[in-house]
């Protein structure tokens, strides 16, 4: 079935880009209201980004790993962050980093944006038709963050649909 209402990471990057041409975020223009916007943000994040570690703990580390976060920050530059880690023993050992989801508000940004610790590759292993569907999730967060990456290394008008 064919819709005219994007995908939630289509969305979310019209919103995203918008705020780029508007010089706001989330409805603020001062330093403080989105400081308080990415504040609440960090809130709302929490549950589910605690869910998706759980997940891997429970699925992919078999229990053994624990949740750590930081809740809202501040660097050296005068930004914001806030970080969730899930480590586990062998991972420990090894001396590697856990998984990490980062929210951050660097001083000079216009508005925050969400990573992880060393996300760059995506696996891909898909045997059949059933297997390339469930990608599509994944695909699209890709996409997402390469036209994110792309408007960052020029400015949002390269979007057509962010112009007014």
């Amino acid at each position: 079935m064919t819709t005219n209402v994007p995908p939630a990471p289509l969305e979310a990057l019209v919103r995203h880009f918008t705020d780029l041409r508007d010089g706001t975020h989330a409805g603020h223009a001062t330093r403080q209201g989105k400081q308080n916007a990415f504040r609440q943000a960090v809130e709302l994040l929490d549950a589910p980004v605690r869910q998706v570690l759980a997940e891997f703990d429970r699925h992919l580390l078999l229990g053994s790993g624990a949740v750590e976060a930081t809740g809202v920050r501040t660097d050296a530059a005068g930004g914001s962050f806030a970080t969730w880690s899930l480590s586990w023993p062998a991972q420990r050992s090894a001396g590697i980093a856990p998984i990490t989801l980062i929210a951050h508000y660097g001083a000079g940004f216009h508005h925050p944006h969400l990573r992880g610790a060393t996300v760059g590759e995506w696996p891909l292993n898909v045997a059949d038709a059933r297997q390339a569907a469930e990608l599509v999730p994944v695909l699209r967060a890709i996409a997402a963050a390469d036209l994110h990456n792309l408007v960052f290394q020029r400015d949002w008008r390269i979007v057509p649909a962010i112009h007014p």
